[in-house]
């Protein structure tokens, strides 16, 4: 795919280089020459121009990438000028960072493709790291629902999936049930296969090299996973 990404700076930046890496074709703006300078051996094309202007836009080959990607995060009135010209020019995919639920806000009334919050992101991701602290997956659905798929805790081995009570206690629902398999490879080393199995029965007992794929609220899971700690 083609990207066209406004704003170089550590996120934007980031971003254009991992694109990149990935086989993408990504052509990068910024306001600033050093920024662009600095990417330009690494980007298939780079840009020095002010992307509020409206005639300065016509330089970019807008209509020729497949998603235009608003990095600018700080300088909120840029990043919704820039916005509203990219509507204005009838750019059809578009994604713009927003760096609080204000800005986020204000970006909303644009209906863009997609709302970037890494900040925010990083903060949750964070925050789950430090209060799950194992090997639990959490995928977020909206903001308040999330699938996860985490390996049995030490504390339900031995007990029957009827027994675990999570629907009732936790409002948490099993989506299924990842079975572990201790196996033996080609020279001799034991491994553990993991296969998904969504018709499990309630009197299956869980061993210690199971795992669950479950869904609900996040507040929902970190109660139970706290019960289970």
């Amino acid at each position: 795919m083609k990207y066209l990404i406004i704003g170089l700076g550590n996120f934007g930046g980031v971003l254009a280089e991992q694109l990149t890496a990935l086989g993408h074709e990504v052509v990068g703006v910024d306001l600033h020459g050093l920024q662009a300078e600095r990417y330009k051996e690494k980007l298939a094309t780079t840009y020095v121009l002010d992307a509020t202007d409206y005639m300065a836009l016509s330089v970019l080959p807008l209509n020729s990438v497949d998603i235009v990607i608003v990095a600018i995060g700080e300088n909120f009135g840029a990043s919704v000028k820039v916005v509203s010209l990219l509507k204005k020019r009838k750019v059809k995919h578009i994604y713009a960072r927003a760096v609080d639920d204000v800005h986020k806000a204000v970006l909303e009334a644009f209906s863009l493709t997609r709302i970037l919050t890494p900040e925010k992101d990083a903060a949750i991701a964070l925050v789950q790291l430090l209060e799950l602290d194992a090997d639990v997956e959490p995928f977020a659905v909206d903001d308040n629902n999330y699938v996860f798929k985490f390996s049995i805790p030490s504390k339900l081995v031995g007990y029957k999936i009827s027994e675990l009570s999570i629907e009732k206690e936790f409002h948490i629902r099993i989506i299924s049930l990842i079975r572990g398999k201790r196996t033996t490879n080609a020279i001799g080393i034991s491994r553990i296969e993991k296969t998904s199995d969504a018709a499990y029965t309630q009197d299956y007992v869980l061993t210690a090299d199971d795992g669950l794929v479950c869904y609900g609220l996040y507040s929902d899971f970190i109660s139970f996973w706290k019960s289970v700690k």
